[in-house]
């Protein structure tokens, strides 16, 4: 659960003195990369990688069905392991970002479904997945409102700001925030919280990783240029 701290007066010093940068860890993707499913994407942000399939729009179970749009359904499966309460958490996260992205009115009493796996997780494990998520219902040509990205942050003990933080960085910080954003408007679509931190420290994480976000769309739109070009 989020609190908010106020800084010593050293803290605040440091931070003036350091200013936070918006920093992306190098972006690597293969859309299409299983051939049995509506859409695939593989996607690395540094170290950390999974891979998300989709299918849909398909029939949907009578108990799930939606008369006036299409049913979301999310699977996040751990490298190792059976999911946990926590991966049950990320599902419904990442289940609530895509339901707002995807145009489910245009397929009503039907399901469109995302299996996320998790290959390595080396820091912002969720920004990943929702982007991988993202890319593979590109991929599967899904009817979207607007495209979404994730970028995390880390706030650490002396104030420092670090987005995209690496799984070290994480377990170091006071605070980690995971911010989703459209393509739009660029306006926030949801976010994830945790540790103690300021309200400008909030918005400072946030205003970063909005502008983080824009190399995000840029990677989606170079993604599918590149495999546009493949297959013509």
């Amino acid at each position: 659960m989020a609190s908010f701290i106020v800084l010593t007066e050293e803290q605040q010093r440091l931070q003036r003195e350091a200013p936070p940068e918006a920093v992306l860890r190098c972006l690597t993707s293969e859309l299409g990369c299983l051939t049995r499913q509506d859409g695939s994407a593989s996607l690395s942000q540094g170290d950390t990688t999974v891979t998300a399939v989709a299918y849909g729009p398909a029939e949907v179970r009578m108990a799930r069905e939606r008369i006036d749009r299409a049913t979301v359904e999310v699977v996040y499966k751990p490298k190792v392991g059976l999911p946990r309460p926590v991966d049950r958490k990320k599902e419904n996260i990442i289940r609530n970002t895509l339901e707002s992205a995807i145009m489910g009115s245009a397929h009503p009493r039907s399901a469109i479904s995302v299996i996320i796996q998790e290959t390595e997780d080396l820091g912002s494990n969720l920004a990943c997945c929702i982007n991988a998520a993202c890319l593979a219902l590109l991929d599967a040509a899904v009817g979207l409102n607007f495209m979404v990205a994730a970028v995390a942050s880390a706030v650490m003990e002396d104030g420092k700001i670090v987005t995209d933080p690496e799984k070290k960085v994480e377990e170091k910080a006071v605070a980690v925030m995971t911010f989703v954003f459209e393509s739009v408007d660029h306006k926030l679509v949801s976010v994830l919280t945790y540790g103690k931190f300021t309200q400008e420290q909030y918005k400072v994480c946030r205003d970063l990783c909005r502008q983080t976000a824009q190399s995000v769309f840029a990677f989606y739109r170079e993604s599918l240029e590149k495999k546009l070009l493949k297959t013509v």
